[in-house]
């Protein structure tokens, strides 16, 4: 019997996949979960192709880290076979925690817990399943173990999560300001004490990486029309929630119903073990089969709202450079209400105010350090002819009001 499975990517080929552990984490019912969950949320409705899951996301993260730990050991760094098993499964398991459509579940029906926080119980939960065969990789997904640039391969301002996904969303969407060379920076990664560098002759293709990541965010993840529609499903389940609250029947599948009816946050969590539980049986399908039946609800908030999204009728969205005038969000509201007939409360779920703010680069998380001819280190800021430290690091704010069309 063949030692490995293979997986034909898109993106990037024949993916080998080896039997036995790192396997049976692929197969585990945690990781099939991600088989129906997109990767990009509501981004399809502006780029239709984006169809791709969080599950070919991670198995495309997988190849990327067993690509770059083999360039690695071949420059002579040390890593233990066991060391490369772990950090492929950490990889593999870095987005496991994710909800239905993307960040939505975290702005509406949960708080002050993040996916993050979620995949490391979610981690937590299957290492107990499989007897403690994880503990390597959740040290390193956790940043615990010695050998830290085993970590920058999973988080970092360079990780193998970013390359994938702006490759990976580049294709999906037709957008191909994303389409960086991922293979030539892999070949140019080093270790040099105990953190990740590139070598300089990879210098252009990390301007490339840093210029393509900005582009991506504004033409693809803040798509405004991809904001407005994200809008009105973060607004159709908080009055979801509002309605359950107040006795309203709704009908939902038993796990969405959980999130409905209770407050849900980390205390709530750790508390309740049946939250884990339900969280983990949350998929698109929960929130897509909800909502076609909400279109037909009593209540004209919601049923506005679920017919807004089945029928792809977007928010309109206004995009300003400073912080919306209060003034504008009060006169917004005041015609919505004229529309309607519906009261100021009611009509709030009928908008969104949102600040985005995105940096190109951060100075104050891990560093992408170029290792120069002479051996020396800097920092891509300071390498770097075409970033100026200052612009290169600046904050990038936009502001999105979001509002029903009439």
């Amino acid at each position: 019997m063949s030692d490995i499975k293979i997986i034909n990517d898109p993106v990037f080929g024949f993916i080998k996949i080896p039997r036995g552990l790192i396997l049976n984490v692929i197969c585990h019912p945690l990781m099939q979960r991600l088989t129906r969950i997109r990767q990009l949320g509501m981004a399809s409705v502006v780029y239709p192709g984006a169809q791709h899951t969080r599950f070919l996301h991670s198995i495309g993260a997988f190849h990327l880290v067993s690509e770059a730990l083999l360039s690695l050991q071949q420059k002579g760094v040390f890593i233990f076979e066991s060391e490369v098993e772990a950090v492929q499964i950490a990889i593999l398991l870095h987005d496991i925690g994710h909800g239905p459509f993307s960040h939505v579940l975290e702005n509406s029906l949960i708080s002050g817990i993040s996916h993050e926080d979620i995949s490391l119980l979610m981690m937590e939960k299957m290492n107990r399943e499989m007897d403690g065969m994880l503990t390597l990789a959740i040290k390193i997904f956790k940043d615990e173990y010695p050998k830290r640039f085993l970590h920058q391969l999973i988080s970092s301002q360079l990780d193998m999560d970013r390359l994938d996904y702006l490759r990976r969303d580049s294709f999906f969407t037709g957008v191909s300001e994303g389409n960086i060379g991922s293979a030539r920076i892999i070949k140019m990664l080093d270790v040099e004490n105990d953190a990740l560098v590139v070598d300089q002759k990879g210098i252009y293709s990390i301007e490339n990486y840093l210029i393509s990541r900005r582009l991506m965010y504004w033409q693809v993840y803040l798509h405004k029309t991809a904001v407005g529609c994200e809008a009105i499903l973060v607004n159709l389940l908080k009055r979801a929630k509002h309605l359950v609250r107040k006795g309203h029947q709704l009908f939902a599948s038993p796990a969405l119903a959980y999130f409905l009816v209770n407050d849900v946050d980390r205390a709530f969590f750790d508390s309740h073990q049946e939250a884990l539980q339900n969280y983990c049986a949350l998929d698109d399908n929960d929130i897509w089969s909800s909502v076609k039946v909400w279109m037909n609800d009593t209540d004209p908030v919601l049923s506005m709202l679920a017919t807004d999204l089945v029928d792809r009728r977007v928010f309109k969205v206004e995009v300003f450079d400073k912080p919306i005038p209060e003034e504008v969000i009060a006169e917004r509201l005041a015609q919505i209400c004229q529309h309607t007939g519906l009261s100021t409360d009611d009509a709030t779920y009928l908008m969104s105010a949102n600040t985005v703010n995105k940096k190109m680069y951060s100075m104050e998380d891990d560093h992408i350090t170029i290792k120069c001819k002479d051996g020396t280190c800097k920092d891509i800021s300071q390498a770097s002819e075409l970033f100026d430290v200052t612009h290169l690091s600046m904050k990038n704010s936009k502001y999105y009001l979001c509002y029903q069309r009439f």
